[in-house]
């Protein structure tokens, strides 16, 4: 059961730094036993999902490089990373058959689980007044390796996850610090004694 939940925990790690690569991934990879299966979305036919997330993949790989597509991905995707981390963790707990009641948590936790992630990513973008490159690059190598290792190797992928969310946590408190030192008043005078 531990090992069920890290593979959900590593898919939406995925959700949280892209929301169109994964689901492409897990369509090429699991097609015929999943598109039934997706919530929400199962009821398209797979090559409209296929075409849908091809087109939406390859925004997102070549959107992130710039400045521009980096902003319309960061709001773009803070709305809908809590979906596809709910979509992509309920598809995952079926595909391995988690058994875990009631199934609906699981979507929760990794709808989660991506906001928080996305969330921190947006907070970065928006502190450093864009991502730099080497960072887009690693985010896309991440979302792959995460979707992957979600049904190969759930053990590395959430730990990888597990590292992610320890990063996001300790970005929280940086950001804190940061917020707390650039609100005292520079300069002042000392108060009297």
């Amino acid at each position: 059961m531990i090992i069920g939940f890290l593979a959900v925990l590593s898919a939406a790690a995925a959700a949280g730094m892209r929301i169109g690569l994964p689901l492409l991934i897990i369509l090429l990879l699991h097609s015929d036993e999943l598109v039934a299966n997706l919530p929400g979305i199962g009821w398209l036919p797979p090559r409209v999902l296929i075409a849908i997330f091809t087109m939406w993949a390859v925004f997102e790989l070549f959107g992130s490089k710039q400045l521009l597509g980096q902003r319309i991905l960061q709001a773009i995707a803070l709305l809908f990373s809590p979906i596809v981390g709910a979509i992509l963790s309920l598809t995952v707990a079926q595909v391995i058959r988690l058994e875990f009641e009631p199934l609906w948590l699981v979507g929760v936790m990794g709808g989660l689980v991506a906001f928080v992630l996305k969330l921190t990513l947006t907070g970065w973008f928006f502190r450093l007044r864009g991502l730099p490159l080497w960072w887009s690059f690693t985010e896309d190598f991440l979302c792959v390796v995460l979707v992957l290792f979600a049904f190969q190797s759930p053990e590395q992928g959430g730990i990888i996850a597990m590292i992610l969310l320890w990063l996001a946590v300790r970005s929280s408190t940086e950001w804190k610090r940061y917020y707390e030192e650039n609100r005292r008043p520079q300069g002042g005078s000392p108060g009297p004694d």
